[in-house]
């Protein structure tokens, strides 16, 4: 199987001022693409040492899926839980279970920016199928400090390169700025789709 790197669902300069065309360019056609490519050769890393019966470099290859694969899926999940139309407060269901979880809204977002402004990595809202109940998850890198059973709801890059350009070291503007463009119908979806499964 070949992973290939989906179009952005915007325009590059879609999410202007707050995220630049210039960072959206480089972080989606340079970094994403450079996880996605990862992930596909270590997958034929993988094969290959399958077929030759020849497992020497395949440990590598597995941490390779991994992170590259973690990379890949969750800078879709970022891509796909912004747009220009976003900006607003969930509602509905998602509302409500942040409400039950976190106990209000601006509780949550306080916690997501928490975790955001010390992530090496990102900053997540997710379902926790063990426990039943939304989470802020700390992860370093793409792949260090995930949760098993979590099921990603909403993702902040927060690495330098998704900023940096932008905002320079004020990381913390950068975090307050993506609730500027988050929209809330991706990740609504995703709440309900995990929780219909374990509930």
């Amino acid at each position: 199987m070949s992973y290939e790197l989906d179009p952005l669902p915007y325009d590059y300069d879609a999410l202007e001022p707050h995220i630049s065309e210039q960072v959206l360019t480089w972080h989606h056609d340079t970094h994403h693409q450079g996880y996605v490519n990862g992930w596909n050769s270590a997958e034929e890393t993988l094969e290959e040492n399958r077929e030759d019966h020849d497992f020497g470099s395949s440990a590598g290859a597995i941490r390779n899926v991994t992170h590259n694969g973690s990379g890949h899926i969750l800078h879709d999940l970022f891509w796909n839980s912004m747009s220009p139309e976003g900006g607003d407060e969930p509602t509905g269901a998602l509302a409500d279970r942040i409400e039950e979880d976190f106990g209000s809204y601006e509780a949550w977002k306080g916690e997501f920016e928490a975790a955001a402004g010390d992530a090496s990595g990102w900053a997540l809202l997710v379902y926790d199928s063990f426990s039943n109940q939304l989470r802020n998850v700390v992860v370093d890198n793409h792949d260090e400090g995930a949760l098993w059973g979590a099921h990603p709801i909403l993702a902040l890059d927060v690495w330098e390169h998704s900023y940096y350009h932008d905002y320079g070291p004020a990381r913390g503007d950068f975090v307050e700025n993506f609730f500027e463009v988050v929209d809330w119908e991706e990740p609504s979806a995703r709440c309900e789709q995990a929780v219909e499964l374990f509930e």
